[in-house]
């Protein structure tokens, strides 16, 4: 049984390498290239951060700064449970954004700081700048590099403001985990040379302002560089400029949100707290709501796409209704697990997923965005929802009774696997086939 992701490999698509291809593009050296890269990025930033808060105040900072990650990671993925990603993409951007990303911020930032200190012989002045305009155009850029490397090497994982927000926010997670380390274990060195203990010591209001106070701070100044790359990714291939501009744009916006938010110490006694309550917690409160909005989009998106599958029998009527609804997928999981087990339920996770891919490969082709491989993709999509649907359609059937607020549901009777039990006409394709033959070619290319 195949593990999800949201878009199989394409049939006749190559499979690891090609006979043909250099040493330098097979798939196992490119993963080797990238573990190691970031791996040895975590062993230097690890040795360097060591170095800097000494063997107990990393511990010690270690601690403290993991407890903010796996509530900023579960809200990320909440945001991404419509149509989840693969967990390597997650992976890799926590990874980018711990190891590498802050590995060049500290080298990047030091460096620059210690120039600057030197051609102006002010070191109170270059650690201003270094903070208010070098930390964030270097931080904000080294992780956007995750967002962009996602955008352009796992298109298909990557095609909206939700993905973009998913990856830049755990990639910002990644970040702020390793500089809470720093951060912290820096307090704590400071309070045994001076002796401070409890919630009058640094590493009390350290761990106050970065952990309990601003957690969201770095999610949300490189979640606007994604929400800029989730418009890319949603704009159709003739529109140039709006897939050009917004990334760019974003990672502007980022830099600016973070320098102000550095910069809020020197806007006097209450800076800090007047940005934080004027311009922070607003920002922060736009763009939940906006991702939120999105999100339910999404599920408009699966409800209005997916009936023209069950007019051609692929589906059953009632499975739009209870896939546009997150309350009614978990229904169905729970109801599979119940009655035949966690294989089912992963079964029906798996369906719930390629459906909502399917809804989406649909919506992008009645805009113009979806590329030459349409056809492909949907019948394998297709197949791979008829493999499950002996398991999910009974599921996500008992899901849409007990989410319908009606006495009785708004959609016809059907059997178990067509509208009224009539199947799918198999058009050569075995087991499984369409009521409808495919087109040959994407049928909504040459609409504008």
């Amino acid at each position: 049984m195949a593990a999800c992701p949201p878009y199989p490999t394409p049939p006749g698509a190559p499979v690891g390498t090609s006979r043909h291809a250099h040493w330098w593009q097979r798939r196992w050296v490119r993963y080797g290239a990238l573990v190691s890269l970031l791996a040895l990025s975590g062993l230097v930033i690890l040795a360097l951060v060591r170095r800097q808060t000494g063997t107990e105040g990393f511990l010690v900072g270690l601690g403290l700064a993991v407890l903010p990650v796996p509530l900023l990671t579960a809200a990320f993925r909440w945001l991404d449970r419509v149509e989840p990603g693969p967990w390597r993409n997650l992976v890799f951007a926590f990874a980018w954004g711990a190891c590498a990303a802050a590995l060049i911020a500290i080298v990047a930032n030091s460096f620059a700081t210690h120039w600057i200190a030197t051609a102006t012989a002010d070191p109170a002045s270059a650690d201003t700048l270094g903070a208010t305009v070098i930390a964030p155009v270097v931080e904000e850029s080294a992780k956007a590099a995750a967002v962009l490397l996602v955008f352009l090497f796992r298109r298909r994982d990557f095609i909206g403001i939700v993905d973009g927000v998913v990856i830049a926010g755990v990639t910002a997670t990644g970040f702020a985990f390793t500089e809470n380390i720093l951060y912290l274990g820096n307090a704590f060195g400071t309070d045994q040379l001076t002796g401070d203990r409890g919630i009058a010591s640094v590493t009390a209001a350290t761990f106050f302002v970065r952990v309990i106070m601003s957690p969201f701070a770095h999610p949300m100044f490189t979640v606007l560089t994604g929400i800029g790359f989730g418009i890319a990714a949603m704009s159709g291939y003739r529109r140039r400029l709006r897939r050009l501009l917004p990334p760019p744009g974003g990672l502007l916006l980022a830099m600016g949100m973070h320098a102000l938010w550095n910069g809020s110490a020197t806007f006097g006694e209450y800076g800090f707290f007047a940005v934080y309550a004027a311009i922070m917690v607003p920002a922060f409160g736009l763009l939940t709501w906006l991702v939120v909005w999105t999100r339910q989009r999404e599920l408009r998106t699966v409800r209005e796409e997916l009936p023209a599958y069950t007019a051609a029998g692929w589906l059953t009527p009632a499975e739009p209704f209870a896939l546009a609804s997150m309350r009614a997928r978990r229904l169905a999981r729970v109801h599979a697990r119940r009655r035949l087990g966690r294989t089912a339920a992963r079964t029906v996770a798996q369906y719930e997923a390629y459906a909502t891919s399917l809804a989406f490969l649909r919506h992008r082709g009645r805009r113009g965005r979806a590329g030459a491989d349409f056809a492909v993709r949907e019948r394998e999509l297709l197949h791979e929802l008829w493999r499950r649907r002996e398991v999910a359609q009974p599921a996500l059937e008992h899901a849409a009774r007990m989410t319908t607020p009606m006495a009785a549901p708004p959609w016809p009777g059907y059997g178990v696997y067509g509208v009224y039990g009539v199947h799918p006409r198999p058009l050569g394709y075995g087991s499984y086939g369409p009521a409808v033959p495919y087109p040959s070619y994407n049928p909504y290319r040459t609409q504008p």
